[in-house]
């Protein structure tokens, strides 16, 4: 699949898509309801391919790796290290998956790849002297680790009706309805959290490591200050005032968890096959590791545009951050 037929290299080597970064049609104004059902339900779209896989896999992780309620109740060690394999499993899975397709077996070449070089082997800007050394040990030591945590908190808070708890067949509507509001609270969440973490002193002392990153890779993603890790991660507080089933807790931890993996690629989209691509939909945040200040948020609500800091990558977006920049006095 030629990648000119969907963008253009500048003479730094740098590729960008033909298309603008753009939001979903879900806070258009006036609503188009037939562009909006086309978003809905079409593929790719918002319920498939990505948020009913991950509603599914939230159901398979509950039923099958994960203790009962009545074990639960109890806090233990045993059952909390059976989360923390569980969830070191499914990291080494997702993001392995996505590192070696991309960057081991190279399957597309620079196809597609926004930077169009290779992350450096060897660099003094990294612990290990090596990107990935560096990406994969904060994630495996620190992020799920902390992760964990406040999966487990929940579960147990859950199995103690401390956290308030649904059930399916209580509330059937609002039980599928959730499934379906997790992507908006993740969103949000990321949002303020990420802005948060820009705030000049945070910044310094924890989220410049995850910065390093400026020619990202798949394990990039959860790549992070410990710090970070219990900011990014705090989201999944809220499930102690919605109410809702662990499955859709588990939902929002396994999400925040693993999508950093396809957020950081560094790739428009994956070559499924000679005329067939999966689009990784990303371009948004590649431009937030490019320039820093711009799209704190994944691109489905539109924070940012609402709150002045939208790239679309177009260069009438690149001349209004410099404009900001110049007001600010940078």
């Amino acid at each position: 699949m030629d990648d000119s037929a969907f963008g253009k290299e500048d003479a730094r080597g740098f590729w960008t898509p033909n298309k603008p970064v753009s939001y979903g049609p879900a806070f258009d104004w006036p609503p188009q309801p037939r562009v909006l059902l086309k978003w809905l339900f079409g593929f790719p779209g918002y319920f498939l391919p990505w948020n009913v896989l991950y509603a599914v896999a939230a159901i398979l992780i509950w039923m099958f790796l994960t203790p009962s309620l009545e074990t639960l109740k109890t806090f233990s060690l045993s059952w909390a290290a059976l989360i923390l394999l569980r969830n070191i499993g499914l990291a080494i899975a997702v993001y392995g998956a996505w590192h070696m397709w991309l960057y081991v077996w190279r399957k597309q070449e620079t196809d597609f790849k926004y930077n169009r070089q290779w992350p450096k082997k060897e660099s003094s800007t990294f612990l290990f002297g090596n990107q990935n050394y560096e990406n994969v040990f904060y994630t495996l030591v620190s992020g799920v680790p902390i992760w964990t945590a406040y999966e487990v908190l929940l579960l147990w808070a859950y199995a103690n009706n401390i956290a308030p708890m649904i059930s399916f067949a209580d509330y059937p509507i609002l039980f599928i309805a959730i499934f379906f509001l997790v992507p908006f609270i993740h969103e949000v969440g990321f949002y303020f959290a990420h802005r948060l973490l820009h705030w000049p002193p945070l910044y310094k002392v924890a989220h410049a490591l995850h910065h390093r990153n400026i020619n990202p890779g798949p394990w990039s993603g959860l790549s992070m200050h410990p710090i970070e890790h219990v900011i990014y991660f705090s989201t999944i507080l809220l499930f102690f005032f919605i109410p809702s089933h662990p499955i859709h807790m588990i939902n929002l931890a396994s999400r925040l968890g693993v999508a950093p993996a396809q957020g950081h690629t560094g790739f428009d989209r994956v070559v499924m096959g000679d005329e067939t691509s999966m689009d990784t939909s990303y371009y948004a945040h590649y431009l937030h590791h490019k320039y820093f200040e711009v799209n704190y948020s994944d691109g489905m609500v539109p924070l940012d545009r609402w709150f002045g800091s939208f790239h679309d990558g177009t260069p009438d977006a690149h001349e209004a951050m410099k404009a900001r920049r110049l007001r600010r006095g940078v």
